[in-house]
């Protein structure tokens, strides 16, 4: 596996992970409607585009595939972190947070789903609040949670 920085012909195979990936991962903690209200009917691929050209984005690679992807803004909010169903426990969502986290000389928060909080707890993250937020009308249990800058 090796990282680099994001590439606008990323997108479409990002997206289709981050489907993919909600669709089967996070399936033991959320209901079907739920999973469909997070992804959407359809990927609007200039706006993630967008979003992820102004972000620090880094993609994780193996045998020529796109296995991860993470972003982070300039505030220090760490918005988007899947990794593939066939690469989950390998290590790819540790060294892609890892990096992202260097990028940022201060706190990270992060809005996490209930399947990664167990995750960035191990992190050092702690739950500032649970929260339901609406998403495509249906109300999604996430939580928010912090890094402070040196923890």
């Amino acid at each position: 596996m090796y990282i680099r920085g994001y590439e606008e012909k990323d997108c479409k195979e990002i997206t289709e992970l981050f489907y993919n990936t909600v669709h089967t991962v996070n399936i033991k903690d959320y209901t079907e409607e739920e999973l469909n209200a997070w992804t959407g009917e359809s990927v609007d691929c200039d706006k993630w585009n967008r979003s992820l050209k102004e972000h620090f984005t880094l993609v994780a690679v193996e045998g020529g595939i796109i296995i991860g992807f993470g972003d982070i803004d300039c505030t220090g909010y760490l918005d988007r972190l899947y990794v593939h169903r066939d690469y989950q426990g390998r290590g790819t969502a540790t060294a892609l947070c890892g990096r992202l986290e260097e990028h940022i000389n201060g706190d990270i928060t992060v809005h996490s789903s209930i399947t990664a909080k167990p995750f960035f707890e191990h992190r050092d993250y702690a739950v500032i609040k649970e929260q339901r937020v609406l998403k495509n009308g249906v109300p999604l249990t996430n939580f928010v949670m912090l890094k402070k800058y040196g923890g």
